[in-house]
């Protein structure tokens, strides 16, 4: 397996390709905390997946476009590697800052750029499906690296879904209680502000349910039953009709399984 891996982060140097190392090894780079993993996750553009795919495949790797929006992968007999290129909903994507604001490391024997702290906590953030939730990662990270936050990048990076960031420093203030003062007070108390300002707005005229953004599965009902718009078609998601449907369907499978 780590030959495979190998293999493919040297090849797509050769080749020039930027990509960053994510997932597993970003995880343990940040934190020092070891677990098994079964993968290796890469980010790369989205303008640079097709040419990705087509070079691994005229290398004789078998490559494909998993889920059009975020996933492609590479794989050699019973092993594979996740090119991503976006988020599963639709949200974070991989552009030139990533680039930009990425750290350096060396994994199998091999010099490499690692997704940047701020980047790593933001995408795994919305990931909260009834089979994976992320927050206990998201929890070790704050703990390991909250000095290290720039966390007016981060800030940014949430953007008008903040209150997700908010409730992961909630949470991270109740798991770990004498390090509170990991999360700078005025971080808190700016997110707080806003949280009083839009509830004495009043709740939005638009009814979007933006629970979507975080399980593909658990808010369906809200849509097909309850009249919910789903948030995953509004102008802040890429993504299509067509990927949403078949991001929900494999998310379903997913679910079936992890309780088998």
């Amino acid at each position: 397996m780590n030959e495979f891996y190998r293999e493919i982060v040297r090849f797509l140097m050769k080749q020039e390709i930027e990509f960053l190392v994510g997932g597993f090894y970003a995880f343990r780079h940040y934190t020092g905390i070891e677990r098994e993993t079964k993968d290796l996750d890469l980010m790369v553009r989205p303008a640079e997946i097709a040419a990705v795919l087509q070079l691994c495949r005229n290398a004789g790797y078998g490559a494909e476009l998993v889920f059009s929006h975020w996933l492609a992968k590479i794989r050699s007999e019973n092993h594979f590697i996740d090119i991503i290129f976006n988020s599963g909903n639709g949200l974070c994507a991989v552009d030139d800052e990533w680039f930009s604001r990425a750290a350096a490391c060396e994994i199998l024997d091999t010099p490499v750029q690692i997704i940047p702290l701020e980047e790593l906590i933001w995408q795994k953030a919305y990931i909260m499906e009834r089979e994976r939730f992320d927050g206990a990662d998201i929890a070790h990270i704050l703990l390991k690296c909250g000095q290290r936050i720039d966390w007016e990048h981060l800030l940014n990076r949430f953007g008008p879904d903040w209150r997700v960031l908010l409730s992961h420093l909630v949470l991270f203030g109740f798991i770990y209680p004498s390090r509170r003062d990991s999360i700078p007070w005025n971080v808190v108390s700016e997110l707080l502000r806003r949280v009083d300002l839009e509830q004495r707005a009043g709740r939005m005229a638009a009814n979007v349910c933006n629970g979507t953004f975080l399980s593909r599965n658990q808010f369906i009902s809200d849509i097909e039953e309850d009249g919910f718009l789903d948030g995953r078609l509004s102008a802040r998601s890429a993504m299509t009709r067509q990927e949403i449907t078949a991001w929900n369907v494999a998310g379903q499978t997913n679910a079936q399984e992890s309780i088998k």
